[in-house]
């Protein structure tokens, strides 16, 4: 979470984004604006790759609410991201059935395996990885994705975990 003493610099929507975020503003009636809320934060991740203060207080200031409604929003869901990531965020189910079939120690191999703990970024800046709620594919755990792409992998193991990083690692590269 962002400290108060870490100050960062206002933050001023490309041409583009603002397009897209008149769009969605344009899909609500007059005065209901503050609906468009979640696509408008959904589309400055996708533009920044997470949500920041100054993000936050420029999305307030456009759709002419207060700032606390959108940090309000934004903290509340799991899927905003509140700091920088990797270039690579790994996701894994933490929920029930994809913990009895190995997730917490897939979560274990990784923060091993990348020396980050959960919510850090590698040094190399293309890794982070987080335990988050159901993926819906309880049949198939331990399940993880990868964003920003959000392709899924079933059925983890080390060694499935070792081949993705190298994976990614190598396209990384190119």
């Amino acid at each position: 979470m962002l400290r108060v003493e870490e100050k960062q610099e206002p933050v001023t929507f490309s041409a583009e984004l603002t397009a897209k975020m008149a769009d969605v503003v344009s899909r609500y009636p007059e005065g209901k604006q503050k609906a468009g809320l979640l696509p408008i934060l959904h589309l400055v991740q996708a533009e920044y790759g997470w949500v920041s203060a100054p993000a936050m207080d420029a999305v307030a200031d456009y759709l002419s609410i207060q700032p606390i409604e959108v940090y309000e929003v934004a903290t509340f869901y799991t899927m905003f991201l509140m700091r920088p990531q990797g270039k690579y965020l790994l996701e894994v189910c933490r929920t029930g059935p994809c913990c009895l079939v190995g997730a917490e120690k897939i979560m274990d191999y990784i923060e091993q395996k990348l020396g980050v703990k959960e919510g850090e970024v590698t040094p190399d800046g293309l890794f982070s990885w987080r335990g988050v709620e159901c993926l819906a594919a309880c049949g198939f755990g331990p399940v993880l994705q990868i964003g920003p792409e959000y392709t899924f992998y079933e059925n983890l193991t080390a060694e499935k975990v070792d081949t993705l990083i190298a994976d990614l690692t190598a396209k990384a590269k190119n």
